[in-house]
């Protein structure tokens, strides 16, 4: 069973930066495509960042681009995400997520989120 374990959150001020991490455990980490999600109160949750199995490629959504990066250790079977430059827009809790197909349907699995507060 996959399991997924965010680190890292808290209060920053604005123009400050945060490491958030995601240990993974019960499957082949190195091979499947890792992301980060976020959702603020009353938002739906959003697509940050993606990075896959071998780290070649990474894609962000337009608000975070030149400010995050992500980021992956497969020896630790870890998924990193970068924040700099935080703007108070950027307070949402982080949700690591990766998914796999199972008889044609996919099934998504989820960290328990960490809380990442912007805030001066």
């Amino acid at each position: 069973q996959a399991q997924l374990v965010e680190s890292g959150g808290g209060l920053v001020q604005p123009g400050g930066s945060l490491r958030l991490s995601c240990a993974a455990s019960g499957f082949t980490f190195s091979i499947y495509t890792m992301t980060w999600y976020r959702q603020s109160p009353g938002k739906e949750r959003e697509l940050v960042a993606l990075i896959t199995g071998a780290g070649s490629t990474t894609n962000y959504t337009d608000s975070v681009k030149g400010r995050f990066t992500i980021s992956r250790d497969n020896a630790k079977n870890t998924v990193y995400l970068q924040m700099n430059s935080l703007k108070p827009e950027d307070t949402a809790v982080y949700y690591c997520n990766t998914w796999k197909y199972i008889s044609g349907s996919r099934h998504d699995y989820w960290g328990q989120g960490t809380q990442v507060t912007v805030s001066s």
